[in-house]
């Protein structure tokens, strides 16, 4: 635990807009505490920045005092560098303000935003951003690595919707990042992660969404998992761009339109979203009833927003998650095969694998084009284990590897990073490919002492 002076935080407090905790202070717990239950680090002080203002005040003393840095938005990542062991945490949660241009289909939002923040601002529009799938994901996060959701295959990832971005860097300065200003720096911002400073305002591209899309699940029993996920891989060229349809592994959840029967079974889900005109949503998504012979199902008319929403409640805080990740070109039958077998018996029944469909625009745009280099990926395939005990960790965590080493032959070698855990420093250069390099490049020139460091971390390159 570093140690700073009463002195030094009176000067802290007097100075910051928003509110200074320490161990011990009221709300301190409450403050430090984020989405993955396995993550318990007490920072030495923590400031809830109120502005622009309280976050280059953060940075400025961090480094003035020598103490690593972590920055929470959302405090959503499954690696938990939103908090730091000792150090000073950046906690950007108060700063939630969404504002939206209509008339130029722009929305303007905080680091401290949530998904549904932003949702709930733009869909007052008829408007939508590429997001994820979490509405309590933070949208800063979700953004500096790349992010990617049901909109993902009409309208690219979030970085792609990415106008500019205000950001505060490791000296205390602030920069304006755009195709325009700051060039590298916005190219870096793009996937590169908390790398080059906190961001404090994102202005984004919106579309026409909603407020309706068609949507909802079809779910199998498992042991037609194999041809359903062939017919599922053969369908997949033919789908339009507005149809995204992705493939959740797992034990069935006591859902209202499964019968109780199946509740608790292994199935394969395949989850729809349909963001045309919902007239056309039951010719659309027809061909993915014919699937197999379903539990059950539930599809129809439903609003973006609420939409965005419906896996809230398996993906709660509060309990212990450690996932491993592939990127995919293609769905071989051995991966299928491997998969499926998987789910017979989890060590949880909250552990899961889902196939991210997210081929479509994103695919067109240059791997050089942004820090973000996996154009090519078909899916995201995560391997989520989740459970509740700390005498569970073992083998749940055992299962996620195991299945991530014998997928391995069939991925593609690279990997979102948004998905690494903490134990995965390795795999840092899957994450950036042909990118790297620059990055590092970049790094050097917006943070040579490496203050951003508690994160999936690009070294500087050496002078």
């Amino acid at each position: 635990m570093s140690k700073l002076s009463n002195e030094a935080l009176d000067a802290l407090k007097a100075s910051a807009r928003g509110q200074v905790l320490v161990p011990g202070a009221a709300g301190y717990d409450d403050a430090r505490k984020i989405w993955n239950a396995m993550i318990d680090r007490r920072p030495a002080v923590i400031l809830r920045c109120a502005g622009v203002a309280d976050v280059r005040l953060a940075v400025n003393f961090a480094r003035e005092n020598g103490l690593a840095v972590a920055v929470r938005g959302g405090g959503h990542n499954i690696a938990g560098t939103a908090v730091c062991e000792g150090g000073m945490m950046i906690d950007l949660s108060p700063m939630k303000s969404v504002r939206v241009d209509p008339a130029r289909a722009r929305a303007f939002a905080e680091p401290g935003a949530l998904l549904s923040d932003v949702d709930h601002e733009t869909q007052a529009f008829g408007l939508a951003l590429p997001l994820g799938i979490n509405s309590t994901t933070g949208v800063a996060g979700l953004t500096l690595g790349g992010g990617f959701g049901w909109l993902t295959r009409k309208f690219g990832m979030t970085i792609d919707n990415l106008v500019s971005a205000d950001v505060v860097t490791a000296d205390g300065g602030f920069l304006h990042a755009s195709a325009q200003d700051n060039e590298e720096l916005f190219w870096a911002i793009r996937g590169g992660g908390g790398n080059f400073g906190v961001v404090t305002m994102f202005e984004y591209q919106l579309h026409p969404v909603g407020p309706m899309v068609y949507g909802g699940l079809v779910v199998l029993p498992l042991e037609q998992g194999k041809e359903a996920l062939r017919k599922y891989r053969d369908a997949l060229p033919s789908m339009p761009p507005e149809l995204t349809v992705w493939a959740v592994l797992r034990l069935a959840p006591p859902l209202p339109f499964l019968p109780e029967s199946a509740h608790g079974k292994p199935m394969l889900a395949f989850a729809l979203c349909y963001s045309g005109d919902p007239a056309q949503g039951p010719t659309a998504v027809e061909a993915v009833r014919g699937w197999g012979k379903p539990y059950g199902e539930h599809l129809g008319p439903t609003p973006y927003a609420a939409w965005q929403k419906a896996f809230d409640p398996l993906l709660t805080p509060g309990a212990r998650n450690y996932w491993k990740s592939h990127n995919l070109g293609f769905l071989e039958d051995g991966l299928i095969d491997t998969i499926v077998a998987s789910v017979d018996n989890p060590p949880s029944p909250q552990c899961e694998i889902f196939l991210g469909y997210i081929e479509g625009v994103a695919k067109r745009v240059p791997v050089a084009a942004t820090a973000y280099p996996h154009r090519s990926a078909q899916f995201a395939m995560n391997v989520h284990g989740r459970w509740d005990a700390p005498q569970d960790d073992d083998r749940c965590i055992a299962w996620a590897r195991a299945l991530f080493k014998a997928t391995e032959p069939f991925a593609q070698g690279g990997v979102y990073v948004n998905f690494l855990t903490q134990d995965e420093p390795e795999r840092l250069g899957s994450a950036y490919g042909p990118n790297f390099e620059r990055l590092t490049r970049a790094k050097a020139r917006y943070d040579p002492s490496n203050l951003f460091r508690h994160n999936q971390n690009i070294p500087p390159a050496a002078p």
